[in-house]
């Protein structure tokens, strides 16, 4: 397409001759007569360039030029003055000062006048393209930083197809194996299955659009760009029309889009598979069931933390001793698959040096003396009960984590404050305190991902526990299922682990 141009003059011989040159030369021309018809046709017809006399019947042209300029929308317009009147240097001055890019006085040669129209377009499509680039590259920064934000494959390919239909300006599609979104909402099924053989790395190639989900006309080219960083996965592609991207700067910036956005699927898919690990390691390290006590009922939960959080070292144990019941709630600080194997070691080495018939006390001091040789960057909370199962007395030590909560069969609920260091810190350590489960009592262990919120303080959430578990009543399972729906909303930050212990009254004849 041919650029247009505007010719303005009051004298229709001059408009002729003018608009004739230029014809000639290949430009499509458009003329006024007056300067509020030079203001409408560049406000209607958007001209690539504006020859302007100065001597106009209603308004100077260097007043059109200002407003001209003055407007966003037309001010990379270029505006060259053509007059046979204004011819002083002071006139030449004062044109270019009030925004014109060329001056010149007639009667001047045609091919002065081609020479100039043509500089001065040359200088316009340079303007306009790198102005285009600019904002470009700005959607392109925008666009990779929300889609590494994005906590779902889903929610990343849908940002990453808005910010392509923003940066090319119309209809726009991206696809991360068998899922797509799309800039364009009529978009139709896909098809393009063979497109999953592209080698490693970028290829931008031109493919009909009948494969792709975009409404565009059925014959219509589109560039495609499918990065694949990793062969054992199906490339990220992006597309878009082909006139949407005509340049090589544009296929650059696609290519880069391309990049980014399949970059950030394979962090997000690595980072899910990882969490995946780490939750079936925690799983596994978990007791696969509670055992059956008389006298003693349990209930036990675990809840990972929500999906966009990291997996932790939140855990709990019942282990059966020849002389009561182990029970053991813990936390190792950290979230990673490092945490949960951590959590793991220290699982079974509790029960190891429990099973030989240390204290409780001591049980943590080996422990400890463990984590200090072998991770000595790790930390740990964690609370250790040897309970009889008859009596319902409690031998408890504990390691910095939050204090046990014993409810009694009234409903009245009172935390029971343990002292003593968490593990990983090489410091003293008290002696088992005693405590007990009272007939129709309950014992409940926590970790801090049920009460600890950043928008509440720790007591808070400890407060809000306490009366919650002195009125919750039923089977454990139900006591579990209110606190854990009362305390924690769908999406919480942390891991929670939950232990419960009620202890049955003793039957009628041993009470008398």
């Amino acid at each position: 397409m041919s650029d247009l141009i505007l010719v303005v003059d009051d004298l229709e011989a001059n408009r002729y001759v003018v608009s004739m040159w230029l014809q000639q030369a290949g430009y499509e021309v458009i003329v006024a007569a007056t300067g509020r018809e030079a203001l409408d046709q560049v406000a209607q017809a958007g001209p690539d360039l504006v020859l302007l006399d100065i001597s106009l019947p209603d308004m100077s042209g260097m007043s059109v030029c200002e407003q001209i300029k003055a407007d966003p929308a037309t001010a990379a317009t270029p505006v060259v003055h053509l007059t046979a009147t204004a011819v002083q240097v002071t006139d030449w001055a004062e044109g270019l000062a009030r925004g014109a890019d060329g001056y010149l006085i007639e009667p001047v040669e045609p091919e002065v006048l081609l020479a100039t129209v043509n500089a001065m377009l040359r200088y316009a499509r340079a303007r306009r393209q790198a102005e285009q680039l600019a904002h470009m590259l700005a959607g392109l920064a925008d666009t990779t930083l929300a889609v590494n934000l994005a906590g779902r494959v889903e929610d990343l390919l849908a940002a990453a197809a808005e910010g392509a239909g923003r940066i090319f300006g119309g209809p726009a599609a991206v696809f991360a194996g068998t899922r797509y979104a799309t800039a364009d909402p009529s978009a139709g099924e896909f098809a393009g299955d063979e497109v999953w053989s592209a080698p490693t790395g970028l290829t931008i190639t031109v493919e009909q659009s009948g494969a792709w989900p975009m409404s565009l006309v059925t014959d219509q080219e589109q560039w495609v760009a499918l990065s694949r960083p990793n062969a054992a996965r199906p490339p990220v592609a992006v597309t878009v029309p082909v006139e949407a991207a005509p340049g090589e700067e544009h296929r650059h910036v696609l290519g880069q889009l391309a990049q980014a956005v399949s970059l950030a699927v394979e962090a997000l898919r690595a980072r899910d598979e990882e969490r995946r690990i780490a939750l079936t390691l925690q799983s596994a390290l978990l007791p696969p069931e509670l055992p059956v006590v008389p006298g003693l009922e349990l209930c036990a939960r675990y809840v990972p933390a929500s999906r966009e959080a990291e997996v932790g070292g939140d855990f709990y144990e019942v282990v059966e001793l020849e002389d009561g019941l182990l029970v053991a709630i813990g936390d190792v600080m950290g979230h990673s698959v490092h945490a949960a194997t951590v959590m793991g070691e220290i699982r079974h080495t509790l029960r190891a040096y429990a099973l030989e018939g240390h204290t409780m006390s001591d049980v943590l001091r080996h422990v400890n003396r463990l984590l200090l040789r072998f991770h000595p960057k790790e930390v740990a909370t964690v609370c250790l009960l040897s309970v009889d199962t008859m009596t319902g007395e409690v031998r408890a030590a504990n390691a910095g984590h939050l204090p046990p909560l014993i409810v009694d069969a009234s409903g009245r609920a009172e935390y029971h404050t343990l002292p003593g260091p968490l593990l990983g810190a090489d410091l003293p350590r008290s002696g088992d305190v005693r405590l007990t489960i009272p007939p129709g009592g309950t014992l409940l262990l926590v970790t801090d991902g049920l009460v600890e919120r950043r928008d509440m303080p720790l007591i808070d959430g400890l407060d809000r526990l306490q009366a919650l578990a002195g009125q919750v009543s039923g089977t454990l399972d139900e006591v579990c299922d209110s606190i854990l729906g009362e305390l924690t909303g769908d999406e919480h930050e942390d891991d929670i682990a939950l232990l419960v212990l009620r202890r049955a009254f003793p039957p009628a004849s041993t009470r008398a």
